[in-house]
């Protein structure tokens, strides 16, 4: 079966809407799916951040933040969070969602911070074995 390994290491809408988007994708199409969840996007999936995220968008593309939030809300499309959940209900344990355990330490975040969804807390290490047989990788 095919598979997606992700990286996501931003916390912005607007990087953060395209990995739940592939994932669920990817989920719906069953194939195996892989996510780490390193730096400002390990902070994206922390419950006291999830919802801050829907407010934060590049700074490259800041000027259309707010025509980005009136889309996606005219388009009736779930928060990024809701899709990775979906995802996981879809595939059960074919989708993976891991947060780093060195950018944990790093910001003094704990397991308990983290949202439901999160599978499982991982090294970069443990990460790349486990994504080494990914069909694609993507740096988001």
């Amino acid at each position: 079966m095919p598979k997606l390994s992700i990286i996501a290491w931003s916390g912005t809408a607007d990087k953060l809407y395209p990995v739940a988007i592939l994932s669920s994708a990817a989920a719906a199409s069953g194939w195996d799916v892989e996510i780490f969840f390193t730096f400002w996007g390990l902070l994206s999936i922390s419950k006291n951040f999830m919802q801050k995220t829907m407010e934060k968008i590049s700074t490259d593309y800041s000027q259309f933040a707010g025509n980005m939030a009136s889309a996606m809300q005219e388009a009736g499309l779930p928060p990024w969070w809701d899709l990775l959940r979906q995802a996981k209900e879809i595939a059960g344990d074919k989708v993976k969602i891991y947060a780093c355990s060195t950018t944990m330490d790093l910001l003094k975040v704990k397991r308990e911070d983290l949202a439901d969804f999160v599978s499982d807390v991982v090294g970069a290490a443990t990460f790349l074995e486990r994504s080494s047989d990914a069909n694609v990788t993507l740096f988001i």
